[in-house]
């Protein structure tokens, strides 16, 4: 077992001051893989105090002098990439080949274009033409707590510190207690890429310790959180008293709308998706709107794949998903598919229970449920799991009056041969993203939502810019430089 207490506060790796054990537990077999320690005020202190003082240097440090720092962690991170992945699939359960391929794979990613969207960040440039001697000057908000989450843990991680660092910020990092080890790891990557004392640190805790010193904390000047709408609620009432700035990106409710003349597979690419990495993802096409020509054939698709999808351990190569992330996880999923079956939506796959055979560890059966209705409990909330709700639609606005309806509005995703049609719902759907015909967005495009999805964007130059504050200058002398 793992025993991972200290925390990573200037430059060094420190014992906590008010530390107090946490189990880290596979949940692929619910035992406790690791212990590490839950920092407390006077932790959190020492990391802003840490953050604080290395701000001035860092934030005017030359931007190339950033930029190498970042490609260095970008090599160490390569180089520590099977460690990476084995901490990730202990942690949270992914499977060890997903955790290889698209859990480390989206954090290099991130790490590659963010070198390249940095290109395009001035951080002095002119106003116009018209007021030669004015001076537009971006430089970093300040001190940053980071709180990141445990489904996609270097996905996260790398689109707020990679971002910060470039800005020119330094930061305070607290990941999930749940999933702490791939954050270890990525201190470890950034203090051998030689990161200055002050400007990265890292403190283990949760949400109501480390999590609430952070944002409501008086030094630190911004707050970058991913994670559930009830917990953004709450940093930005605490934030609020410092007036700090505060980045959401939290859950969602996607709408998968799928036309009669959508391509044959768009249903299975569809179900896949929402099943991906055990359902625990904020993007994921939940809720299936499937016209009603096409309706019954999707349904049978969709309960072919959920009962054609693998579940098992995390340490198994292959194509599969692992169990979900901890007792109160499953339990939430499990409480949520009684939930549908009571409401009257009706079970074509999957249901209660782990799987056939399975005894121990988080499994949760993929679950798909058909002639769901938008009011049901199961097209409202965010399950987190495996779980597919299909809904029939007409017309196109009967589609986009249903997948609107929600609280939610983070992706949405159209499935149609008519381009002018999919023109058309990307425009009125009200999602921060739109993915058509299973097309990806492209590198450096911005993640983020609206409504009750958050605020702010990551990634490519709108996630360099979240971490800016923006300075008019008059006056500005050229001939000085």
């Amino acid at each position: 077992m793992l025993e991972k207490r200290n925390f990573y506060i200037n430059g060094g790796w420190v014992a906590p001051r008010e530390g107090r054990d946490l189990q880290v537990i596979d949940p692929s077999t619910e035992d406790t893989c690791a212990i590490i320690s839950l920092g407390g005020q006077a932790d959190t202190d020492a990391a802003v105090a840490a953050a604080r003082a290395a701000l001035p240097d860092w934030m005017h440090a030359d931007p190339a002098d950033r930029l190498a720092l970042v490609k260095r962690i970008g090599e160490v991170y390569a180089a520590r990439a099977q460690d990476m992945a084995q901490a990730i699939s202990l942690e949270m359960g992914a499977p060890i080949d997903m955790a290889r391929s698209s859990q480390v794979g989206a954090g290099a990613a991130h790490i590659r274009n963010f070198i390249t969207a940095f290109d395009k960040i001035r951080f002095i440039e002119p106003l116009g033409d018209h007021a030669p001697d004015d001076r537009i000057i971006r430089e970093a908000v300040g001190v940053c707590a980071l709180i990141t989450p445990w489904n996609w843990p270097m996905n996260q991680v790398t689109l707020k510190v990679i971002p910060a660092l470039l800005a020119g910020c330094t930061m305070v990092l607290k990941p999930s207690e749940i999933a702490p080890l791939s954050s270890i790891i990525w201190s470890e990557i950034l203090h051998e890429a030689g990161t200055p004392p002050g400007v990265y640190n890292m403190v283990n805790g949760d949400g109501a310790g480390v999590g609430t010193q952070l944002s409501t904390h008086a030094d630190v000047d911004m707050v970058s959180f991913t994670g559930s709408t009830r917990a953004g609620i709450a940093i930005s009432k605490n934030a609020a008293e410092t007036l700090k700035r505060v980045h959401l990106e939290l859950g969602g409710k996607g709408a998968n709308i799928i036309f009669a003349d959508a391509d044959e597979k768009a249903v299975q690419r569809g179900a896949a998706h929402c099943f991906n990495n055990s359902g625990q993802s904020c993007n994921a096409p939940t809720r299936m709107l499937v016209q009603r020509d096409i309706y019954d054939s999707a349904v049978e698709t969709a309960r072919t794949l959920a009962g054609n999808t693998a579940v098992g351990p995390a340490n198994a190569s292959g194509r599969h998903i692992g169990p979900v992330v901890s007792q109160a996880q499953f339990d939430k999923i499990q409480d949520l598919i009684a939930k549908g079956i009571s409401e009257g939506a009706r079970l074509v796959a999957g249901g209660l229970g782990r799987p056939e055979g399975v005894n121990r560890g988080y499994f949760v059966r993929p679950t798909v449920f058909a002639d769901v209705s938008n009011d049901m409990t199961i097209a409202r909330e965010e399950i987190f799991g495996p779980v597919l709700s299909i809904i029939p639609f007409d017309t196109e606005d009967d589609a986009l009056r249903i997948a609107n309806d929600t609280v939610y509005g983070l992706t949405n995703y159209v499935q149609s041969g008519d381009g002018a049609c999919r023109n058309r719902m990307a425009r009125h759907l009200r999602a921060g993203m739109i993915e058509m015909n299973g097309k990806s967005r492209g590198a450096g495009a911005p993640f983020g939502g609206m409504k009750q999805s958050g605020n702010g964007r990551e990634g490519g130059i709108w996630g360099i810019e979240d971490f800016l504050e923006v300075k008019a200058v008059s006056g500005w002398d050229s001939a000085a430089g």
